[in-house]
């Protein structure tokens, strides 16, 4: 359908939904009811004109993904922890976030190049050098979000994450957003940050084959400062594909992000739907309205 482009991301025990005017994480919380917390999106990123520029935009928007997912999995984690009594503080959440991207930096940029690098002699091509590099990192990804999948936790924040799918799936296709509707969609949705993940590392596999094989110190250089301009033609392409999804064409191109996807959603149960559609729901009205109300559904305990 025709609109406003809706998306999001799976919190602790909850769904954060970012809309035009707003954004909004709703979350479930111990007592059983869905509370929702919502904030107007300003700020240079959504004002500067940069942020609407091709390839430069889809770098504005992964800070803009990085700094609201990390408010809303402070409240989120708040939320969760108010039975106990514990404050989670931003500070904390930051250092926890900082620790995280050095670790992913580390594991999926730097300790490929190194694998490589001591196997790097007996390569004779420098092509294939690459192909043995991408497809080291590209093991690394599968196998790490196959292991955190298997945690709990994280396999109930990946049941949330495929409510916001299915969410997002029955609004995008005219549906009514009711729990027992929006359960029958998919929980795959081809613009997904798991599916731009898999771009990232086809598209930087093209850009470090133009590069040769360089010493391993400057291929390690190359892989972090050629983040930004990846992440930007990535974002162009899912972009691109989440538009022309019903071109035959298109969905093969994108089938294999879909399927990665299966590692990081799950099937929700009802009571996360409903969670999802209390986001979503919120974003719409605020769209509509400009002025969101406090409820948007009065069988749903909104605050």
């Amino acid at each position: 359908m025709s609109g406003p482009t809706y998306g999001g991301q799976a919190v602790i025990e909850g769904v954060m939904m970012r809309g035009q005017k707003e954004m909004a994480v709703a979350v479930r919380e111990p007592s059983g009811g869905i509370l929702v917390h919502a904030e107007t999106l300003t700020g240079f990123i959504y004002n500067s004109r940069w942020s609407k520029i091709p390839f430069f935009r889809g770098v504005f928007m992964l800070w803009d993904t990085l700094g609201l997912g990390m408010r809303t999995l402070l409240f989120s984690a708040n939320v969760a922890a108010a039975e106990k009594a514990v404050e989670i503080t931003p500070r904390v959440i930051w250092i926890t976030l900082i620790f995280a991207l050095v670790f992913a930096v580390g594991l999926f940029f730097v300790l490929p190049v190194l694998l490589v690098g001591a196997i790097d002699q007996f390569i004779n091509s420098s092509l294939l050098s690459n192909v043995v590099e991408k497809a080291i990192r590209l093991a690394l990804l599968v196998g790490y979000v196959g292991a955190v999948g298997m945690l709990p936790d994280i396999r109930r924040v990946f049941a949330y994450h495929g409510a916001e799918h299915k969410t997002i799936n029955a609004y995008e296709d005219g549906a009514p957003l009711e729990v027992d509707v929006v359960s029958k969609y998919s929980t795959a949705h081809p613009r997904c940050g798991t599916s731009f993940l898999l771009i990232v590392v086809v598209v930087s596999f093209l850009f470090f084959i133009l590069l040769g094989r360089p010493s391993v110190e400057m291929r390690i250089a190359s892989r972090i400062v050629l983040i930004p301009i990846v992440a930007g033609i990535a974002y162009e392409l899912i972009k691109f594909g989440g538009a022309h999804y019903r071109n035959p064409l298109v969905k093969i191109l994108l089938a294999p992000g879909l399927a990665l996807q299966s590692l990081t959603t799950r099937e929700p149960t009802p009571d996360q739907i409903e969670v999802a559609i209390a986001a979503l729901r919120r974003v719409i009205a605020a769209d509509q309205t400009h002025n969101a109300p406090s409820r948007i559904h009065g069988d749903i305990p909104v605050k």
